[in-house]
C-alpha cells in the first residue's frame, strides 16, 4: 500500500466537479422549498447565499494554496488555531457533513427514480450505493470524468427550465407588486446555502491535482460563480411561470416548471434529476474519503486509512467505510434533517476557518493566493450570521 496519492486532475476537471457538486447538491429538489419562505423573491435567496458563501470561497481559495492537502479544512484550523484538536474535530465534521449530504442526495434522486421506473426504493439505494462506491474506488479520473458527464446532463435539463421559464406567459403571482420579505428572504438563502454545497470540497482534492497553487483557487472562483449564475436564472423562471402556491409545494418543481410552461410531464427532468443526484453522491464519496486520507496522516488513531490502493492510486479503505455509511443515511434518516445537519456544520466549519486566515494572515503575510484581510473578516461574520439563523429559524 502507498501513502501518495496521484496527481492527475487538471482545472478543467476540477472546475467541473466543483459545479457538478454543487448542482448535485440540491437545486432540483430545493426551488420549491426555498419558494415557500421567500415567495416571488427567491431568486434573490439563492442570491444572497452565493454572496454568503462568496468571501469564504475565497478564503478557501487563499488557504488551498498555502496548505494544498487532502484534508483541506482540518489542515487550515489546525495551523491557523495552532489546535490539532480542533483539526481533528473539523475533519470529522467535514467527513460527517459529506456523508451526510450524499445521504440526502441519494434518497432524493432515488425518489425521483422510483417516480420514473417501477423499482424498490431500498434496492435501488443499495445498488446505486455500490456501484458509485465503486466507481471511487477505481480512481479519481475515472471519477471526475463521470461527474464532467453527469454535471454536462444536469445542466442541460438546468437550462432547459431556466429556457421555458422566461419564455412562458407570466403567472399572476408574477405580475402582481410585492415588497421584499427581507426574513423570508433570509431563511430561504439558508436554505439554499445546501445547494451551494461543493465548493469547499475542491480544496481537499489537493494531493491529486497539477499545479494546485494555480488550479485550486480558479477551480473554486469559477464553479462558485457559474452556479451562482445558473441557480438565479433557475429560480427567476421558476417563479416567473409557475404560481406559487402550486411550486411551493411541488416535489417535482423543475419539472412542474416545464409542463406548466410547454406542456407534458416533464418526465424527462426526472431522469437528468437522477443523474444530478448521482453526481452529488459520487463527488461527496469522493471528497470525503480524502479527507479522511489526510487525517490519517496527522492522527495515529486514523492512520490505518492514510494508504492508497497501490493500483487504483485511491484511498480505497476509506472510500469503501464511506460509501457504506451514505447508504445507511439515505435509508434511515429523513431528507430534511440530513439537508439542515449538513448546512449546520458546513456554516461552523466556515466560521474556524475564515478565524483560522484571519490570525494566519497577521503571522505569515506571503502566500501564492491572497485576498484582503475583509473578506475572511466578511466570510466570518456572514457565516457566524447564517449559522446563527440556521440554529433558530429553522429549528
Amino acid at each position: 500500500m502507498a501513502d501518495q496519492l496521484k496527481r492527475r486532475i487538471g482545472p478543467g476537471l476540477l472546475t467541473a466537479y466543483g459545479v457538478g457538486v454543487m448542482v448535485g447538491a440540491g437545486i432540483y429538489v430545493l426551488v420549491g422549498a426555498v419558494v415557500g419562505d421567500a415567495g416571488i423573491h427567491a431568486p434573490l435567496s439563492f442570491l444572497l447565499a452565493g454572496l454568503i458563501a462568496a468571501p469564504t470561497a475565497l478564503s478557501y481559495a487563499e488557504f488551498s494554496t498555502r496548505l494544498p492537502e487532502a484534508a483541506g479544512e482540518a489542515a487550515f484550523v489546525g495551523q491557523g488555531l495552532n489546535s490539532q484538536a480542533l483539526a481533528l474535530l473539523v475533519g470529522l465534521a467535514i467527513v460527517a457533513a459529506g456523508t451526510l449530504s450524499a445521504g440526502a442526495v441519494l434518497r432524493g434522486g432515488v425518489g425521483y427514480l422510483t417516480h420514473a421506473i417501477d423499482i424498490d426504493a431500498t434496492l435501488a439505494i443499495l445498488l446505486l450505493g455500490a456501484a458509485l462506491t465503486a466507481v471511487a474506488v477505481v480512481g479519481v479520473l475515472e471519477s471526475l470524468a463521470l461527474v464532467a458527464v453527469f454535471t454536462l446532463i444536469e445542466l442541460s435539463g438546468l437550462f432547459l427550465v431556466i429556457w421555458a421559464g422566461l419564455g412562458a406567459a407570466p403567472s399572476a403571482d408574477w405580475t402582481l407588486p410585492a415588497d421584499i420579505a427581507w426574513g423570508g428572504v433570509g431563511l430561504g438563502a439558508v436554505l439554499a446555502f445546501f445547494a451551494f454545497i461543493g465548493f469547499e470540497d475542491i480544496v481537499n482534492m489537493a494531493e491529486e491535482v497539477d499545479r494546485p497553487s494555480r488550479t485550486l483557487p480558479l477551480a473554486i472562483l469559477v464553479s462558485l460563480l457559474l452556479t451562482t449564475v445558473v441557480y438565479a436564472l433557475v429560480a427567476l423562471a421558476a417563479v416567473r411561470a409557475v404560481p406559487l402556491s402550486a411550486l411551493s409545494v411541488s416535489e417535482s418543481p423543475l419539472a412542474l416548471v416545464w409542463s406548466t410552461a410547454r406542456g407534458g410531464d416533464g418526465a424527462f427532468l426526472s431522469a437528468i434529476a437522477v443523474f444530478a443526484a448521482l453526481n452529488g453522491v459520487l463527488a461527496q464519496i469522493v471528497m470525503a474519503s480524502r479527507v479522511l486520507f489526510g487525517l490519517g496522516k496527522r492522527n495515529g488513531a486514523l492512520a490505518v486509512f492514510h494508504h492508497a490502493h497501490p493500483r487504483f492510486g485511491t484511498p480505497a479503505l476509506a472510500t469503501l467505510l464511506l460509501g457504506a455509511a451514505v447508504v445507511l443515511g439515505a435509508l434511515y434518516v429523513p431528507f430534511a434533517t440530513l439537508a439542515e445537519t449538513t448546512s449546520s456544520i458546513l456554516l461552523g466549519v466556515f466560521v474556524l476557518v475564515n478565524l483560522a486566515l484571519i490570525l494566519q494572515k497577521r503571522r505569515v503575510k506571503s502566500a501564492p493566493f491572497r485576498v484582503p484581510m475583509a473578506v475572511p473578516l466578511a466570510g466570518f461574520v456572514m457565516s457566524l450570521g447564517a449559522l446563527i439563523v440556521a440554529l433558530t429559524g429553522l429549528a
